[in-house]
């Protein structure tokens, strides 16, 4: 999905209505603290319609992301029929969806949007609108379906599911943007660590925070982790994988349901040359904000601190009430809020990992902001370089399917070769990328082949680049 200022830019390209706005928050505790609301006037846009937005948790869309993605959406749409159409939401039909589309994919370049971001409407409303059919607020799905047949077993065909007709077919290619690895390195040492492109100091001018970024930036490229799960680790989750003396050059991480997408839970590999640098910074630049932080009272700046007194066999945090709570059981947002107190219940430091000079919390949409600055910083140093956090996971899958199936290759004798070949052995591979990356479908995970075909270079080097990725301690 699109980062927040996208959304909005989209929101404002659409119609110049000033009355129909979004609330991103409600005053409510909980998950639904993040769950949108349409106002009219400052007034709720309609009963029903929130109603839709309130049962979204339990329907599966549970990120602040996906929520707020969910309801900028719906704002654009709502837009879109009271001012093109004269409608409300509950009385479009398939002439009003056309419309849409000639408004947003056909009409000037400056409001169109990508088929990605198209097809992510299209799913958002087709959602709302069965939702409304069976309450019985609509009397007709603005969108046609038929249904997807595949080959079954025996030769069989069976039917698959129910395709919204609204989609672009072509879209899933182009959501795939990888970063080749020569420019993720002008990245990491120009943009992210404020370094001259001959790898100098640049004096006077290096970011403060540089050493941080560069490291998180390596966490995601390395790890394929999405931008919230990597937020909103805890310091202590990272610390006791970093084993003196440990044989092993990747050590496995438990990533908790309630962290990750779909609350589906999944192990990741961490270089240990990676949590070697986490050592040092947790140390260093981590230790001296959580000194800011003690020093300033800062946890009296986070909305609803959930105070813990420390980690209790592995699963549970043991609160200051000295209740337990189960590890797992925490979102992303209340990660954010957790803050570590000494024994005598003394609040100390926050348990996320990733903080900021004053010792806050690193938030998502801080960290694209870091990122578009230090793009930035790349152009005006010579090097086009554009990357956002989500770019750096379909770097990893790229690159670590590629050296997967080079391994199955050399591992089957066969010599690298057409796409054929790939395919009549890349299903193990796959699915270990599925497993990483935590695709609910293989087929999400079908998308990356295309590009590891039009780059055979990636194939033949893949194993030398990643390995050659993580700076040297020379270079730190």
């Amino acid at each position: 999905m699109g980062g927040r200022g996208k959304v909005e830019q989209a929101v404002d390209t659409i119609a110049p209505v000033t009355n129909i706005t979004i609330q991103e928050q409600r005053p409510e505790a909980g998950l639904d603290a993040y769950v949108p609301m349409i106002l009219r006037d400052g007034a709720l846009y309609d009963l029903h319609l929130d109603r839709f937005f309130r049962d979204l948790p339990l329907n599966g869309v549970r990120s602040r992301h996906s929520l707020r993605a969910y309801g900028y959406d719906v704002l654009v749409w709502v837009r879109f029929l009271s001012e093109a159409r004269g409608k409300i939401i509950w009385e479009a039909n398939r002439q009003d969806v056309l419309a849409y589309h000639r408004a947003r994919r056909r009409e000037d370049a400056e409001q169109r949007i990508s088929a990605s971001s198209w097809n992510r409407a299209v799913a958002c409303l087709d959602r709302l609108y069965r939702w409304a059919a069976q309450e019985g607020l609509t009397r007709e799905i603005p969108f046609s379906h038929r249904a997807v047949w595949r080959q079954g077993h025996g030769g069989r065909r069976s039917q698959i599911a129910a395709r919204n007709d609204a989609y672009e077919r072509a879209s899933r290619r182009s959501q795939v943007s990888f970063v080749n690895l020569d420019d993720y390195r002008a990245f990491h040492d120009v943009g992210l660590r404020g370094l001259l492109p001959d790898g100098g100091e640049r004096h006077g001018a290096r970011d403060r925070n540089g050493v941080r970024n560069a490291l998180f930036a390596d966490l995601l490229v390395t790890t394929g982790l999405r931008l919230e799960e990597a937020s909103f680790l805890f310091v202590f989750e990272l610390a006791v994988l970093d084993r003196p003396g440990a044989s092993e050059r990747q050590a496995w991480l438990d990533l908790p349901g309630a962290l990750t997408k779909g609350d589906r839970g999944r192990r990741i590999l961490i270089p240990r040359r990676l949590l070697e640098r986490v050592r040092a910074y947790i140390a260093v630049e981590r230790a001296l904000a959580v000194a800011k932080f003690g020093r300033r009272s800062g946890w009296r700046s986070i909305d609803k601190p959930i105070f813990i007194l420390g980690r209790q066999s592995g699963s549970r945090l043991r609160l200051r009430d000295g209740s337990l709570v189960a590890l797992d059981r925490l979102t992303p947002d209340e990660r954010g809020r957790t803050i570590i107190c000494s024994d005598d219940g003394v609040p100390r430091e926050p348990a996320a990992l990733w903080l900021t000079e004053v010792g806050q919390p690193v938030q998502p949409n801080s960290w694209e902001m870091i990122f578009a600055r230090a793009s930035q910083r790349c152009e005006a140093s010579g090097f086009p370089i554009r990357i956002s956090p989500h770019q750096l996971r379909h770097t990893f899958a790229v690159h670590m399917l590629a050296m997967l199936i080079q391994h199955r290759l050399r591992d089957a004798a066969l010599p690298t070769g057409s796409m054929e070949e790939y395919r009549q052995i890349l299903g193990d591979p796959l699915q270990q990328v599925q497993r990483l990356l935590g695709h609910a479908s293989l087929t999400t995970t079908y998308i990356y082949l295309d590009h590891i075909a039009a780059r055979a270079d990636t194939v033949d080097t893949a194993v030398e680049e990643l390995l050659a990725l993580l700076p040297s301690e020379r270079s730190l």
